[in-house]
């Protein structure tokens, strides 16, 4: 008889065997929404959350603990390389300190699939010491690159991000972001600086999959 432990790390083996190149993306999008829930997503009855924005709210999603476990990067770097990988980009990146799991998942992931791209982290501040700089990375005028978010509520992290790198004379290809609030106008406030803009997950998603868990109750 298997002792419990080896049990459960089988299973796990066959689970990440979804991960590979070519995998279920279906798998792995469903399989990363269990883990936002999980470790990522709060909901009340009453709106108790505050938000960035000052604004209040039902539900709160914070990401970091999702894209900072081995599991939840993985699939997220496989997710949006998936999606990228076609688009004949050089670099992709975001904001500090929400893109920065993401864009470093997704550039591993690339160099294994062997197709690199380079990361690029926008800082919130220039840099006052040193070589002072508004963005680390490594890329020249007329590169195409991906902007990437943890989250979209009201879209100002992500804009701040596309406005630097713009103004670096970098080209942005496409905005990626773990997920979308579904509020506040985020997606279309981003979309009037880079019209191709897609979430991972939506807020609706995982509310549904919330609902199934808790049962009528929910």
């Amino acid at each position: 008889m298997l002792h419990p432990r080896v049990r459960q790390d089988n299973i796990h083996r066959v689970e990440t065997s979804y991960y590979r190149s070519g995998g279920n993306m279906e798998a792995m999008k469903n399989r990363l929404m269990e883990i936002i829930l999980e470790k990522s997503f709060q909901y009340a009855e009453e709106p108790i959350f505050k938000l960035v924005s000052g604004g209040v709210s039902n539900f709160y999603f914070n990401c970091k603990p999702t894209m900072l476990d081995p599991e939840g990067k993985e699939l997220i770097g496989r997710l949006i390389f998936a999606e990228i990988r076609d688009l004949e980009v050089s670099g992709i990146g975001g904001l500090e300190l929400g893109s920065i799991p993401i864009s470093s998942a997704v550039s591993l992931i690339s160099q294994l699939e062997g197709k690199p791209i380079k990361e690029f982290i926008v800082r919130k501040e220039r840099k006052d010491h040193g070589i002072p700089a508004k963005m680390e990375g490594e890329f020249a005028p007329g590169e195409k690159v991906v902007v990437v978010d943890d989250v979209i509520t009201t879209g100002g992290s992500t804009i701040k991000a596309i406005e630097a790198v713009e103004d670096l004379g970098l080209t942005v290809a496409k905005v990626i972001v773990l997920v979308d609030r579904e509020e506040m106008n985020g997606r279309a406030n981003i979309q009037e600086l880079c019209p191709e803009v897609e979430a991972l997950i939506k807020r609706s998603e995982v509310m549904e999959l919330y609902k199934k868990r808790k049962g009528p109750s929910a």
